[in-house]
């Protein structure tokens, strides 16, 4: 009886210790820009494009002018207001929407050709249309849904504003609380909508080739998703230790109980 009791002790204590082995994450799973002796690098790392209006963008368009009542006439609020301390659903009642066609209706310019244009672009667009009404006009142009969407393995998952030009992939990261810890670092993905339509690009985050690639820099819209690693299963922050640790407990206690009575 004892001798199969010491069996089974002996096979449970294996399917542990076999469980904390696979919850092992090393340095090497959770390390960034690692360096590889077969590695190479650019000299100059990717200069980040500028990003282009899509259709069903929102923009802030604001005209100003010496004159009140001409600022007036083609602003889509009062003049002097801003956007300011204004919640995002507000925000985008006070700005345009590119139509489906690539267009925005401005007052009194009627439909203006936008999409596939920068906003600096788009800012000389309006300047040559609203000379024919006024020379002295100075004109803002802002994209209102400035957004990144990051899932999956991070700690705080959600949806971030963009406050800053050239944000990296890094800096978005560490606003939703870095990639957590059974978070797979050698493939995440970021979904991003383009003129020709959607692109899904895998990253190795451990590799220092990611500096140099055009998509190292966060768009607006952009959607990053950190996978889980395989072995997430046997992770130490889910696998019932306590459980398990207890009822080894009780077993060697029993056992020694049966082994002293004899």
């Amino acid at each position: 009886m004892v001798h199969r009791c010491s069996k089974a002790f002996l096979l449970v204590f294996s399917v542990f210790s076999l469980a904390l082995i696979n919850s092992c994450i090393t340095a090497e799973k959770t390390a960034y820009l690692q360096t590889y002796k077969d590695s190479s690098y650019p000299d100059e790392s990717y200069t980040p494009e500028t990003y282009r209006i899509q259709p069903f963008d929102h923009l802030f368009i604001r005209v100003t002018t010496p004159d009140p009542q001409w600022s007036a006439m083609f602003n889509t609020v009062a003049a002097g207001s801003t956007t300011i301390g204004h919640s995002e659903q507000s925000v985008n009642l006070l700005s345009y929407t590119v139509n489906q066609d690539g267009s925005v209706e401005i007052p009194y310019l009627g439909a203006i050709e936008v999409a596939g244009k920068t906003l600096q672009e788009t800012k000389v667009i309006l300047d040559a249309a609203l000379a024919d009404y006024i020379s002295d006009a100075a004109i803002t142009v802002k994209l209102v849904n400035t957004y990144v969407s990051i899932l999956g393995e991070v700690n705080r998952p959600g949806r971030y504003p963009i406050y800053k030009d050239q944000l990296t992939i890094f800096q978005a990261l560490s606003m939703a609380g870095d990639l957590a810890t059974f978070s797979n670092r050698y493939e995440l993905s970021i979904i991003r909508q383009t003129p020709d339509g959607t692109i899904v690009k895998d990253f190795d985050l451990t590799d220092k080739k990611i500096l140099d690639s055009e998509f190292y820099y966060v768009m607006p819209n952009d959607v990053i998703y950190a996978k889980p690693l395989k072995g997430k299963f046997f992770a130490m922050s889910q696998f019932p230790y306590t459980v398990v640790l207890s009822t080894i407990t009780t077993f060697i206690l029993v056992l020694n109980y049966i082994q002293s009575g004899r």
